[in-house]
């Protein structure tokens, strides 16, 4: 049965990196590129698509409420909800204008969609609710999604586990190995804990007994006669996807070019920290600042959204954002973060410090 590969191009640093990366590494496979074509992206995203476009040989684009009046898929689905904009609570943009589409792309047919969530972010990635989608993160030392992880680990499935270690396991690791892939799941030993275990041990012999777990399933890896990735143990990070993108020629987006500036004598940075819709309700307070600086058309455009009382950040709208002493405040608070981070770790790149633990905070599947 035909089993098809696919990658979403975000627009951001990691999709495009991971693009980039498995295009090079992995050239005989063939992965359909896809966008998914919101209409509120930045000058500059569109920019890295075209650039990405050119590397890669072709993107598909999708959009969503093709044929609408309205002049963005955005607009539409907003007339449609009666003027009720997303939130983290509410997150119709992302299921109207991508997962949809995405989902209407890949029909039944046994997809593969290659997500790239890196190897230092502490998140799940999005697992689409057909079974005929499976996704694999490439970046990450365990390239499997949590549903995955459970079916080949539940204790239903210990059996088959052991044997298929005792198969594969060589015998310099076996008893250690095979001590860990015979303890049941429980309560303490839950199914992060054994598949962390296991992938210490050896994390291609892991790879291994998945795939082969795997085999005679529903799952679409389960049709392959073989999947390379289960040989890869690559782990990258933050700067490695910054290296790939410059090594690369593509560049990184310019959105991530930290932009100085100054609040009573001190200096700080901002920048986005994300892809996305301009208007992204994920986005730090200092890159609302940002926009309204650097884009003001853009920061005006998501003002006018703001009505009968529905407003991008809760119980701030964005007329009060940019008052003089609120900008001020918000640009001295990032001063006095990226003065911490800097104090913390003297060598961390500046990249690093723009940055927060709310950088990755974010809906992971709008960024398929």
């Amino acid at each position: 049965m035909e089993v098809r590969h696919i990658l979403g191009i975000s627009g951001g640093k990691d999709s495009a990196a991971l693009a980039i990366y498995l295009k090079n590494k992995y050239p005989h496979m063939n992965i359909v590129y896809y966008n998914s074509d919101t209409g509120c992206e930045l000058a500059e995203t569109d920019l890295l698509i075209s650039r990405l476009e050119t590397y890669l040989g072709g993107i598909t684009k999708l959009r969503a409420a093709e044929g609408s009046p309205e002049p963005t898929p955005f607009e539409h689905f907003l007339k449609a909800s009666g003027n009720y904009l997303p939130s983290p609570q509410a997150r119709w943009c992302t299921q109207k204008m991508k997962l949809a589409e995405m989902e209407r792309f890949v029909g039944d047919i046994p997809t593969i969609s290659y997500v790239g969530i890196r190897g230092d972010e502490d998140r799940e990635g999005y697992v689409s609710t057909k079974s005929n989608i499976q996704s694999i993160f490439p970046f990450r030392k365990n390239i499997w999604s949590i549903d995955v992880i459970h079916k080949v680990l539940h204790n239903d499935n210990l059996s088959k586990l052991v044997e298929l270690y005792k198969l594969y396991t060589p015998e310099s690791i076996a008893d250690k190995v095979l001590e860990v892939a015979a303890m049941p799941i429980t309560k303490d030993f839950f199914y992060g804990k054994k598949a962390n275990a296991l992938l210490d041990l050896d994390v291609k012999l892991f790879n291994k007994v998945v795939f082969e777990s795997l085999k005679g399933t529903d799952c679409p890896i389960g049709m392959l006669d073989e999947f390379p990735l289960i040989d890869n143990d690559d782990v990258l990070v933050k700067a490695d996807i910054f290296r790939i993108l410059e090594e690369s020629g593509v560049g990184v987006p310019a959105y991530y070019n930290p932009v100085p500036f100054e609040v009573d004598g001190k200096i700080g940075y901002y920048s986005r920290s994300r892809s996305g819709c301009y208007f992204c309700f994920f986005q730090q307070k200092i890159e609302w600042i940002w926009l309204y600086e650097q884009h003001p058309d853009l920061y005006a455009k998501a003002m006018e959204f703001e009505k009968d009382g529905y407003t991008w950040n809760q119980n701030e709208s964005l007329a009060d954002l940019i008052k003089p002493e609120r900008v001020r405040q918000i640009k001295l608070d990032a001063i006095k973060k990226q003065e911490a981070a800097r104090t913390k770790e003297q060598n961390c790149k500046l990249i690093d410090t723009l940055g927060s633990s709310e950088e990755d905070a974010f809906c992971a599947s709008c960024f398929i």
